[in-house]
């Protein structure tokens, strides 16, 4: 990808699936880059498994925290001397029927995928308006276009952050800053791998990317990592505020 080599970039939620996956993309492009995550332990690991790659450095928070937030924004500057990509990616799901729904797992949904993508997307953009430029994708969902049954907390959050995303691209706009979002179908990540280990169906799988997937496969963490890639460098330098879709056409047939 053009115009990546030497990049400082910021992966929230980058130690593990599609995170740890971007991260990687992003050092074998010639960037340095920070990730965070909620478990100390699960950062540690990936930094370790990142860094014959290249130079990287690993915070654990919670970015549905304020104070966690802004204070992983200032460590990455600090560790990167500033910051050209933010890969807004920190996320979480569970599988669960609407009547069920408690309003503290509600809560819990949007506090993370929707405020913390906020309170970081926030703060990269007032350290990008101040220093004349950038780039945030920001990880929303097919969900976030097309509802799913059982994800009602998740659908509404991740369509939140598809309208934040555009929000953010028509104000940060005038400072250099384009803002996109992208769009995963079903990706084979330990985070789905959970949630189909649930389903009473064992070969949940297998049935989904039959019945949905017009490209007949699972998605890769590798296939989302390629698209913040692209959206990142400057081959993509006259897009912006939009959704990049990366699903095996799964949203063709929904």
């Amino acid at each position: 990808m053009r115009g990546l080599i030497g990049k400082r970039v910021l992966v929230s939620g980058g130690s593990s699936g599609i995170g740890i996956a971007a991260a990687r993309r992003f050092l074998e492009e010639g960037c340095r880059v920070v990730v965070s995550g909620l478990d100390p332990a699960e950062v540690d690991d990936a930094v370790a498994e990142l860094r014959p790659l290249g130079e990287v450095t690993g915070f654990a928070v919670d970015v549905s925290h304020e104070p966690d937030a802004t204070a992983l924004v200032e460590a990455a500057v600090r560790e990167l001397g500033g910051i050209d990509v933010l890969a807004n990616n920190a996320g979480i799901a569970w599988r669960e029927p609407f009547l069920e729904i408690t309003a503290e797992h509600f809560d819990r949904m949007l506090a993370v995928n929707l405020r913390g993508m906020f309170l970081v997307g926030q703060a990269v953009g007032r350290h990008m308006a101040e220093r004349g430029g950038g780039v945030i994708v920001n990880m929303s969902s097919t969900n976030g276009i097309a509802g799913e049954e059982d994800y009602a907390h998740y659908n509404a959050s991740k369509g939140g952050v598809l309208l934040l995303g555009k929000t953010m691209a028509v104000e940060l706009g005038r400072y250099g800053i384009r803002v996109n979002t992208l769009c995963p179908g079903y990706i084979r990540t330990p985070l789905n791998a959970s949630i189909a280990g649930a389903m009473a169906n064992a070969d949940f799988e297998s049935t989904y990317v039959a019945d949905r997937i017009p490209l007949a496969r699972a998605g890769r963490p590798e296939d989302v990592a390629a698209a913040y890639a692209f959206l990142a460098s400057d081959d993509a330098a006259f897009i912006h505020g939009t959704e990049l879709v990366v699903d095996g056409g799964q949203l063709a047939v929904m």
